[in-house]
């Protein structure tokens, strides 16, 4: 599939381009232009002549890989060639230059310019500049034309029931999958330009009457200050533009999924996206979203309730249990059941590690064979982090290095931690704090702990919103999708202060009666 589509200009930051105007003489501007470009073997010139009684002599500067030959060929070059120039037509260069853009070349998009740092920021952005001799200018030709992948269903965002299409790394073709989904001329799309070398192609997405003019000013007013010389993916402008930028939590939440994104816009979120990279960022991010799954709002409420609380709970035992079970079996013994005790204890006698330096073992080895299965190639790479934790958890065991409560216990960890691949890595940090702070000071410090993670997440914000918004609410409504998901009919409103411009999303909290 080839993007032909329109692109933002980019200047190019790393050569110092002269303003002196262009030269009127074609082979100036084609010596000028080698000599931006030095050393770049992907520059292409190309000198045309018109076949007729009136010769017209004229130029072709674009970079190989970022154009459509076959645009080029049918649009341009067939028709300058072939066309009969009038005698009235060759009087003046900057009318013979109207006149090919009017009637000879065959291209909708066409922009006259004389500028140079704009001719440069055309041709390294994959337009072509079409110079005509005579002509202090140049006309810009939109021939863009690479190969982008296919659309295809998100690997990190697979869903049994509803859309399987996903974003990809061109700009335009996933804006195209947000237009389909929302046919309505308050969607807008604002463009602008990061990195100062790179000049990537970043597109601000939302609606118009639900978006926050606050938070929309202040995102434009983050960006602004962003000062790095390239952004390769959204994951650069997440952490720049980030509130808390200590905080192990994610302040902005991002997906691979068009309808994700739009059904977070429509609740009066931003998105935002820049070209070559299929993850797109929606904002302001709450603590909720970390346990929402697209999937919740394609299938019964009943079930999607469950599947989040089921979340829910495996977060908090990802975090609590390996601290707990070193508060109890080192510090709290008392409070464990007899028979298990004698049977820990039991498991323990010819371990020569205290329990909080098993548990560190096993941790660091399960997340070792997570991180392996994760980077060694997906046909092999589930049976490597099966068969690793099979083999070496029985090793462990009987080699008497680690008991096997332990692997019990670590094994719960890893399991429920994979229930929320978003919070994989806010997880593993809290576990390892809270499991250090138990250490130290023994069932309190696993108390303690606990707090100080509330009190962090109470703190937080993204954006001026609130991070637990939703979490603890006085307001039935502001419940209603946070770890339990009501019907459609139920959820009448938008979420609070995200929504507050508009916060009806239907007239009634009814379902819709039979006639």
């Amino acid at each position: 599939m080839k993007n032909k589509n329109a692109a933002m200009n980019s200047k190019p930051a790393g050569k110092v381009l002269s303003t002196q105007p262009l030269s009127p003489l074609l082979d100036d501007t084609v010596a000028l232009f080698r000599t931006i470009f030095n050393n770049d073997g992907t520059l292409r010139v190309r000198v045309i002549e018109s076949r007729n009684e009136l010769p017209v002599r004229c130029g072709l500067v674009y970079v190989d890989g970022m154009i459509d030959r076959d645009l080029i060929q049918n649009g341009i070059t067939r028709p300058v060639m072939s066309h009969k120039f009038r005698e009235e037509d060759c009087s003046d260069a900057a009318g013979l230059m109207e006149v090919i853009r009017k009637e000879v070349i065959d291209i909708s998009d066409t922009m006259v310019s004389t500028d140079q740092d704009e001719l440069v920021g055309a041709i390294v952005s994959g337009k072509t500049v079409f110079l005509l001799d005579g002509y202090a200018g140049a006309l810009i030709v939109n021939a863009q034309g690479w190969e982008t992948r296919a659309i295809t269903e998100p690997e990190t965002e697979r869903a049994v029931r509803g859309p399987r299409e996903g974003f990809t790394e061109s700009l335009l073709v996933n804006l195209t999958l947000i237009r389909r989904r929302i046919q309505n001329s308050d969607l807008k799309f604002v463009f602008t330009n990061v990195g100062t070398r790179s000049k990537t192609q970043t597109c601000i997405c939302y609606m118009e009457s639900l978006a926050s003019p606050d938070i929309l000013k202040e995102l434009y007013g983050r960006l602004e200050r962003v000062e790095i010389d390239h952004v390769l993916d959204t994951g650069y402008l997440a952490e720049l533009i980030r509130d808390e930028p200590y905080s192990p939590f994610e302040m902005i939440g991002n997906t691979e999924r068009p309808d994700a994104l739009v059904s977070k816009m429509m609740e009066g979120r931003i998105g935002l996206l820049i070209e070559g990279t299929p993850f797109a960022l929606t904002l302001p991010y709450v603590f909720v979203e970390n346990f929402q799954a697209s999937e919740d709002y394609y299938i019964n409420y009943y079930y999607a309730s469950f599947n989040r609380m089921l979340r829910v709970l495996g977060a908090f035992m990802s975090i609590t249990i390996p601290a707990g079970y070193v508060a109890l079996v080192t510090y709290a013994q008392e409070m464990v059941p007899t028979l298990l005790l004698l049977s820990i204890a039991n498991a323990r006698l010819s371990v020569p590690f205290p329990t909080v330096v098993e548990a560190l073992i096993m941790l660091t080895i399960f997340e070792v064979l997570r991180e392996a299965g994760a980077r060694i190639p997906t046909s092999i790479g589930q049976a490597v982090s099966i068969v690793g934790a099979l083999v070496l958890g029985q090793a462990a065991v009987d080699a008497r290095i680690v008991s096997a409560p332990m692997v019990i216990v670590v094994g719960l960890t890893g399991i429920t931690t994979l229930l929320n691949p978003r919070l994989t890595g806010p997880l593993i940090i809290v576990r390892l704090g809270l499991l250090a702070s138990t250490f130290f000071l023994g069932t309190y410090g696993y108390f303690f702990g606990l707090l100080g993670l509330v009190v962090h997440l109470m703190s937080l914000r993204s954006f001026g919103v609130p991070y637990m918004l939703g979490v603890g609410s006085i307001r039935p409504q502001d419940i209603k999708d946070t770890a339990v998901r009501a019907p459609w009919w139920d959820m009448y409103l938008r979420p609070a202060i995200i929504g507050a411009r508009n916060m009806k999303r239907k007239k009634s909290s009814k379902p819709v009666k039979r006639i």
